[in-house]
Formats: structure tokens, C-alpha cells, sequence
């Protein structure tokens, strides 16, 4: 084809040349216009610009990443001629020059062919888009007839024809349906007959044809019969087990039912796992479907393992309630009465295959549990369960236990497989998660400030979550799936409950897997409750609470907790103890007795309800989680003690504040509990390496927003009020659950779990000492007592009847004290031995002082020792009318020694022996005094060496 005839080539020659020419110009262009005045003005001669041309040099046509500078450069000679150089560039400038005018004619030459073919070009794109808007026009009209007409006529002739065919085939399966009833009866007769018959050949053919049939019946009875392995029905089985009854292979029967039994427990369980293996990957990707089911359950995410297991049981039970039902249906029949047979031969061959079915069936009991046991078992080894949520992991243990309990109902086993691999699993898990819980217990505690959470006055503990479990089984043994099954149980009694077993109450609907969605997520109520401490109004509320609620159903009054928290409440005081209450808190606080506690008590509590539950479900690591439980007691006591108690300077003060039951009870769990940093002196010896070392939690440091030196707050009475009153209310909730706690501990275990409700919870109040004291030797200026008494003249000669300043001055401080104490129960209230405590502290010290003070006077007479005497009757007097504590406390201690004055020589050495609460200087100072008076230098010298023979030991 020529280069006219075809538009294309046109076209690209066109663009072609328009190429070439927008390259000419673009070097036309680097020209300059001296270069071209010059080419113009030399003689045109075409043979001599050829020549030049030619003789331009290879390289120059390389590519266009040539560098010509770079290459002339480097041609240069090493000795440089200006005449020379002068020459080769007028050369290198006429073959530009020719190069360039060359280009210039060849543009010139092809341009008006360059406009033609432009025109061709526009005309062509013109008609084109012409062309293809009438192709679109035309196959839009196409489809338009195609669906109005071809479509539609096609479609009902095709619907026509189809609903002919159906026609047919419905008289066909009418027909069908109609013989399949006496189809199977007249086929065995018939094989009878072939078999009296065979000897003909047509009768042999058919035997032949019979046989290939009966192979195909027992095919489809195998299928229907694998049926009954998931969903049994009773009418469904009745008719395949007389069709093997008349192939006269009941025995065949029961061995293929055995092995469907085991072919659907590990496609049950291989699907569902599969499923949500499936679900969790989110792609179509079929690998899972070529794994094993150990594989496939180490896939199994955490979010999905609590589902998946739920959904695994309740298909193993549907396949174990299949097999349970087909048992009973085999016992019914062998019940009723044998059908009528045509002799001896035929009824022993009944009895045979009724043996031998009743020991298949009980055989297959044990075997099909153990199948399910191992399904279980490799599920619940699949996956680490160390990180779950507690909620999770509690679920976990139910649908175990439940699943036990099902095992044990089905065929008698204890499940040692199953609690073999939950024991693993929970003891891991458990480690984990009390390790996690000391360590947050201890965040709680440094971030708590120790303020009152306001609860209702009937705070109880079995109206918590965490403790419903208790409420709903009447022994702690009762397993909680032997407990309230369903909403269902609540209508049965406990009677019927007891004898109902699961295959019983589920043998028609429901599935026991599923109780535990019901009761997973409860409504609470908010027991928060106003403070009450400001306003008589409110109290007068709190009092209306305690004594009108004869008439409120016993399900209002469980009132529960925090919002923030979701806590809920805990043991309440009888109506009996709260009237006491008021009585004896009531001079010092306006307002409700309801428990004194702070949110972290409510969480150790709620977390030993948590782990009480653990170990109701699981019963072989009972010790352990009782072991756990002491120790969430032993930190927050401990803790409690380290910001409150522990003050080396008033403990060695204090006579036996600090018991020797409580400073070994603390010391042990320093030991055993607490890992001391390195500094800490000799405690760092027992932070032991190792594993040891992580079963400690580090000594909690108390809040800075705690502030425990301010004399206007009582140097934080309040808080060491909340903080003590929680320890000893968490105490109370500790003996509450002493009992259950005893009921599920090993028996060669209990000695712990006595030893430690006698030595730590018992000692929780004893704190109030050591606490309490810290506050009493500061409430007071016992200081300032021994100036002023110091300042007072004791070798007086006659007696006085006016008591001395410094009483005042005392007695001026102890009503301070008991206007401050009566400003911080305004606040917090302060329960009765909490107030007993304080006053006894300051009684002591101010007693102890006034003994001090008397100890150090260096003359005193008779009349000053009457002084004395009327000096402390009179602190006494007035004493009396601040607190109702009687008799006060360490009276005898000071009237004893103000006393000693007028002791003879012989009896102040018996004075000395028997008195050994008096300090050495005291003693001492009491001798030296009464010389000159009764008692001689030899006598002095006597006595002072029994002092030191007193004091001797102690050294």
C-alpha cells in the first residue's frame, strides 16, 4: 500500500516531520546571528557543503549524551598555538554553519507537506468522534431490544417449559412416596424367594441385581443411622433399627452407631474450632481446613477462646445427650415384651443381640468420654491463659466444671484428664494474676489519701458480685454448677434440684453450657450514700433508715457500692449493733454509723471474693489461693502499719504498744512478703534471688497528698482513723468468711489457715495502739506540763488548798484535745474504742508526765507531797467530766508514787522490787528526796544499790 492510499502512514509521516522540524529550529536556535549573517554572505556551493559535512567526525553522532566541550578539551595538544586554535575553530564553526543550513532547508523543503498532513490529521480525529458517537447510539437502542422483546420471550417459554417438567417430576415422587413403604418388606421376601429359586437363571439375575440393592439399603441406613449421632429422634431411630433387625445385622449396627459416635465428636469439635479460627483470621485462606485439631487450637484468639469453648461443650453435649437417649431407648425396649418369634433358635438369637448391644452401649460410655476428654483437653492446652480477664478465666472454670459434672453423670468419671489440664492451666493463670493484683494493690495504696467512702449503714458483703456465688449454694462444697442451673430451678425445690440430673433436666430442650451468659453482667444498685456528718437532718435520716425498714422486702435492702468502682456491699451489723452504735459514737460524731472503709478495701475485698470463687470452682488449688488470700490481708496491714504506726521514737516510748504477737506477725510478712531495697539494713538479707525474690512486692510508700503533721487535723487523725477502721472492718470480713474458707482448705493445710486468722487477722486491732499513740503524743504539750511544773516550790511548811497552775494548764489542754477530736468526728466518724484508745494514750502520757515531773523535783516536804495529792485530785476531778472512760487509766500509777514518800527505809526497798514500772531515775530521785527526812545516808546508800542491782540485768 503506497503512502497515499493509507491514511495512517500519512499521518505518522505528518507528525514525522513536524518532529523533525521543531529539532531543526531547537538548533537553529543555539545559532547566533553573527554565525548566520556569515553563512548567508558566503557562496552557496551544495558539492562543497556536502564535503564539510562529511567531514565531521563519527563521534559527534554517538548519542545525545555526548559531551563535545569535554571532548575537544581533551584533544587539545600539550603546547597550545593560538594560530592553530584560531584555525580549527573557524573549521569546527563551518561545519556548524553547514550542518545548520542544511537543517534550515530541509525544514523549508518539507513544510508545505507538513500542513497538509496536519489538515488530514484534524479531519481524521473529526470523523472519528463522529463514528463513535454513533456506535453508542446504536448499541443502546440493541440492548433496549434485546430486553424488551428477545428477554422476555425467551423467559416465559423457558418458564413454561420448566414448570411442565416439575409437573412431572411431582407425579413421580407421589408415586414414589407411595411405594417406599412397603418397598423394603417386599424386597426381603422377595430375596427369600431368590434364594429357594437360584438354581434358575433369570431367578439368578435378579439375585444378582438384589444384591447390588440391598448394598445400596444398607449404605443409606449407615447415613441415616450416623444421623441420629447429633440430634437423636426417637421415630427416627425406631425405623432404622428395625430395618437392621430385619437385615438381621443388629450387631453390625451397634458397631458402625460407635464408630459414628466417635466421627462426629471430632467433626463437632473440629468445625467449630474451624469456624471461628476462620472468623478471628478474616480471609478465605484454606490451610486451616488441612491442619489438625491440636494445631487448629493453638489458633484460637483470646477474644474468641471463652465463646468458642462455650459452643465446643454445648456440641460435645448435644453428641453425649444423643448417646444418652439412644441408651434409654434400648433399655425401654428391652423392658417391654419381647416381639412374638417362630422358635427356640430365633429367641436366642434376640437374647444374644440384646447382650451384646446392652455391653456395647455400656462400654461406649467410657470411650466416648474419653474422646471428649481429649478434644477438651487439647483445647484448653492450645492456648496460654495466663493474660485472660478474670471474668473470662472464671467462665472457663465453669464450663469446665460443668462439663466434669456432666462426665461423672454420663459415665461415673472424676474427668482426671480435664482436671489435670485446668489444674495446669489455673495455677498458671493464677500466679500470673495475683502477682498482677499485689502490684496493683500496692498503686492503690500509695495513690489512696485514706478518705471515708460513704456506704450505706446495711453494707454487706454477700451483696457483692464477686460474692453472689456464696448466697446460691447452701455448702461451700456444692460445686456452682450443681447449683442453680437456669432460671428454670428457681421454681423446682431443692428437693427436686437434687434428684434431677442434667441428662433429666435437659433431655428435651436447653443445654446446661449455657447458664453462665445469664448471670455474667447483674444490675447494681448505688449504695453510696450522703455523709451525714454536718447536718442533723441527715442523721435524723440515718436513724429513720435504721428502724423503719420492718416493711421492705428483704431484696431492697441489698443495697450495693461505687459507681467508679462498680464495688458492692459488704458485712452489716445486726440492728441490735447498730443501735449500740449510736449510743456510743453518738457524743462524738453527728452522723451515720455506717462502716468506715476507703475504695481499696473494697477492692481487697472484692479481689477476695474473686479469688474465693476461683477456688469454689477448683478445689485442688485450694491452698494456694488461700495462701494468696493471706497475703492480700498481710500487705494492706502491713501497709497500713509502715504509714501509720511505725514510729521508732513513740515506740519506744509507748509501754507494750506494739505486741509481740503483732511485731512477730509483722516481721513475718517483711520477710516473706516484702522486698526491701538495698539500704534497708539487714531486711535487704531476706528479699532472696531468684524466684523467691519475684513472689515479693515492693514496702508501699504513702501518698504525699497525705499530710500527717498538722496539729489542726490532730496530725491526720482522720486519715489514721479511715486507715485503721478499714483494716479492722477488713478483719471482720475475714472471720465472716472463716468458716468457708476452712470448709474448702485440705485438711493437712489447716494449721495454716488457723494460724493465720490467730496471729494476723486477730491482731488487725491491736494496730489501733501504735497508731493512735502517735497522735496522742503530739495532741498534748507534755513539755511544757514539766516546766511549769519544775517551777514550782514542793519544800513548802504548810498545807495548801489551792492546786497548782500547771493542772490548769492541762486540764486547759485535754479540753483542746477534745474540741479538736470533736472537729475531726464531725468529719470522720470516731467509733468508740477508736475514741477509748486516744483517751487512754493522752491519759497515760499526761499521768506519766505528771510522774516524770515529780520525779524530777530535788526538795519536797510533807506538805508538798499533800500538794501533790491535791494537785492530781483535782486533774482527776476535772478529768472526769471530759470522757466517761473510768477508771482512768494509770491512776494507781501516780497516786502510788506520791504515795512512796512516806514509805519507811525497809518498805521502799520492797517499794523497789515490786515496782518495776517506775524508771531507774524515778526510783532514784524518790530515795534521794525522803533523805533527811525518814530515811538516812546508810539507808540511801542501801537503797540506791538495790536500785542498781535492779537496773543491772537490763544492761
Amino acid at each position: 500500500m503506497t503512502e497515499s492510499g493509507c491514511p495512517s502512514n500519512r499521518v505518522l509521516c505528518s507528525l514525522t516531520d513536524l518532529t523533525d522540524a521543531s529539532i531543526s529550529l531547537s538548533h537553529l536556535s543555539l545559532v547566533s546571528q553573527e554565525e548566520m549573517r556569515e553563512m548567508r554572505e558566503q557562496p552557496i556551493d551544495p558539492q562543497a557543503e556536502q564535503e564539510i559535512i562529511n567531514s565531521i567526525q563519527e563521534v559527534y553522532y554517538s548519542n545525545d549524551s555526548f559531551d563535545m566541550v569535554q571532548h575537544e578539551l581533551e584533544k587539545l595538544p600539550p603546547e597550545l598555538n593560538l594560530q592553530e586554535l584560531e584555525e580549527y575553530r573557524d573549521k569546527l564553526k563551518r561545519q556548524q554553519a553547514a550542518v545548520s543550513k542544511k537543517v534550515a532547508d530541509l525544514i523549508l523543503e518539507k513544510q508545505p507537506s507538513y500542513v497538509k498532513e496536519l489538515e488530514r490529521v484534524t479531519s481524521l480525529q473529526t470523523n472519528l468522534q463522529l463514528a463513535a458517537v454513533i456506535c453508542t447510539n446504536a448499541r443502546r437502542q440493541l440492548s433496549i431490544s434485546k430486553e424488551d422483546f428477545t428477554e422476555a420471550s425467551l423467559g416465559l417459554l423457558a418458564n413454561q417449559r420448566r414448570r411442565h417438567l416439575l409437573t412431572g417430576l411431582l407425579k413421580s415422587l407421589r408415586t414414589i412416596k407411595t411405594l417406599s413403604g412397603s418397598y423394603l418388606r417386599f424386597l426381603f421376601l422377595v430375596c427369600v424367594s431368590v434364594l429357594t429359586f437360584k438354581h434358575y437363571s433369570c431367578i439368578s439375575e435378579l439375585n444378582s441385581k438384589l444384591q447390588d440393592t440391598l448394598e445400596q439399603i444398607e449404605e443409606q441406613l449407615d447415613v441415616a443411622l450416623s444421623k441420629t449421632c447429633k440430634h437423636f429422634d426417637v421415630s427416627h431411630y425406631t425405623r432404622v433399627q428395625l430395618a437392621y433387625t430385619l437385615l438381621e445385622k443388629t450387631q453390625t449396627a451397634m458397631d458402625q452407631l460407635h464408630m459414628h459416635f466417635t466421627q462426629a465428636i471430632h467433626n463437632t469439635v473440629f468445625q467449630v474450632v474451624l469456624g471461628y479460627v476462620e472468623l478471628c483470621a478474616g480471609n478465605a485462606d484454606t490451610k486451616f481446613q488441612k491442619m489438625q485439631y491440636k494445631d487448629l487450637c493453638t489458633h484460637i484468639t483470646q477474644d474468641s477462646y471463652v465463646p468458642c469453648l462455650s459452643d465446643l461443650c454445648k456440641a460435645l453435649w448435644e453428641v453425649m445427650l444423643s448417646y444418652h437417649r439412644t441408651m434409654q431407648w434400648h433399655e425401654e425396649q428391652d423392658k417391654e415384651e419381647a416381639p412374638p418369634t417362630t422358635g427356640a433358635a430365633d429367641t436366642e438369637e434376640a437374647a444374644v443381640d440384646h447382650s451384646y448391644v446392652k455391653k456395647k452401649l455400656e462400654h461406649g460410655l467410657t470411650r466416648i468420654w474419653q474422646e471428649v476428654q481429649l478434644k477438651v483437653k487439647a483445647y484448653l492446652l492450645g492456648t496460654d491463659m495466663s493474660n485472660f480477664k478474670y471474668d473470662d478465666f472464671i467462665v472457663v472454670l465453669d464450663v469446665i466444671s460443668r462439663l466434669m459434672q456432666v462426665g461423672e453423670e454420663f459415665c461415673g468419671s472424676k474427668s482426671e484428664l480435664l482436671q489435670e489440664s485446668i489444674k495446669r492451666q489455673s495455677v498458671n493463670y493464677f500466679k500470673n494474676y495475683h502477682r498482677t493484683r499485689l502490684e496493683e494493690l500496692r498503686m492503690f495504696l500509695e495513690n489512696e489519701t485514706w478518705e471515708l467512702c460513704p456506704v450505706k449503714s446495711n453494707f454487706n458483703i454477700a451483696q457483692l458480685h464477686e460474692f453472689k456465688f456464696m448466697g446460691q449454694s447452701r455448702s461451700p462444697s456444692v460445686s456452682p454448677s450443681r447449683q442453680v442451673l437456669s432460671s428454670q430451678d428457681q421454681v423446682l425445690s431443692s428437693q427436686d434440684q437434687e434428684v434431677l440430673s442434667l441428662f433429666q433436666h435437659f433431655s428435651q430442650e436447653g443445654n446446661p453450657f449455657e447458664r453462665h451468659i445469664d448471670n455474667k453482667d447483674e444490675e447494681t444498685e448505688d449504695v453510696l450514700a450522703s455523709n451525714g456528718y454536718e447536718s442533723d437532718e441527715l442523721e435524723k435520716c440515718v436513724y429513720q433508715d435504721y428502724d423503719s425498714d420492718s416493711d421492705v422486702p428483704d431484696e431492697l435492702k441489698q443495697d450495693y457500692v461505687d459507681e467508679q468502682t462498680g464495688d458492692v456491699p459488704l458485712k452489716s451489723a445486726s440492728r441490735e449493733t447498730l443501735r449500740s452504735r449510736k449510743k456510743s459514737d453518738y457524743s462524738l460524731n453527728k452522723g451515720s454509723n455506717a462502716p468506715i472503709l476507703t475504695n481499696t478495701t473494697l477492692n481487697v475485698i472484692r479481689l477476695v471474693g474473686k479469688y474465693i470463687q476461683m477456688m469454689n470452682i477448683l478445689k485442688p488449688i485450694a491452698f494456694d489461693v488461700i495462701h494468696c488470700v493471706s497475703q492480700l490481708f498481710d500487705y494492706y496491714l502491713y501497709a497500713v502499719y509502715t504509714f501509720f504506726g511505725r514510729n521508732d521514737m513513740y515506740e519506744s516510748s509507748g509501754p507494750g504498744l506494739i505486741s509481740s504477737r503483732l511485731r512477730t506477725t509483722l516481721n513475718r510478712i517483711q520477710e516473706s512478703l516484702i522486698q526491701m531495697s538495698l539500704g534497708e539494713g539487714s531486711a535487704s538479707v531476706h528479699g532472696g534471688p531468684g524466684e523467691d525474690r519475684k513472689e515479693k512486692v515492693p514496702s508501699p510508700h504513702l501518698s504525699q497528698l497525705v499530710v500527717l503533721t498538722a496539729s489542726e487535723t490532730l496530725y491526720g487523725l482522720a486519715q489514721r482513723v479511715v486507715a485503721t477502721e478499714s483494716l479492722v472492718f477488713l478483719a471482720e470480713q475475714f472471720e465472716f468468711l472463716q468458716s468457708h474458707l476452712d470448709t474448702m482448705m485440705p485438711a493437712a493445710k489447716k494449721p495454716f489457715l488457723q494460724q493465720f486468722y490467730s496471729q494476723t487477722v486477730s491482731t488487725a486491732s491491736e494496730l489501733r495502739k501504735p497508731i493512735y499513740w502517735v497522735v496522742a503524743a503530739k495532741a498534748l504539750d507534755y513539755e511544757q506540763m514539766l516546766l511549769l511544773m519544775a517551777g514550782v516550790k514542793w519544800d513548802i511548811r504548810e498545807i495548801m488548798s489551792q492546786h497548782n497552775v500547771y493542772v490548769d494548764v492541762l486540764l486547759k489542754e485535754f479540753e483542746e484535745f477534745n474540741k479538736r477530736l470533736g472537729d475531726v468526728s464531725r468529719h470522720v466518724r470516731v467509733p468508740l474504742p477508736v475514741s477509748n484508745v486516744l483517751w487512754e494514750h493522752c491519759i497515760r502520757l499526761a499521768n506519766r508526765t505528771l510522774v516524770e515531773g515529780y520525779g524530777n523535783v530535788k526538795k519536797c516536804s510533807n506538805e508538798g507531797r499533800a500538794l501533790m495529792q491535791l494537785d492530781f485530785q483535782q486533774f482527776l476531778m476535772k478529768l472526769e467530766k471530759l470522757t466517761d472512760m473510768r477508771p482512768i487509766p494509770d491512776k494507781d500509777f501516780v497516786e502510788t508514787y506520791i504515795k512512796a514518800y512516806y514509805l519507811t527505809e525497809n518498805d521502799m526497798e520492797q517499794f523497789i522490787k515490786n515496782h518495776r514500772e517506775y524508771s531507774m531515775k524515778q526510783l532514784a530521785n524518790l530515795v534521794n528526796v525522803c533523805l533527811g527526812s525518814h530515811i538516812n545516808k546508810k539507808a540511801r546508800q542501801k537503797l540506791l544499790a538495790a536500785i542498781d542491782d535492779i537496773d543491772r540485768p537490763k544492761r
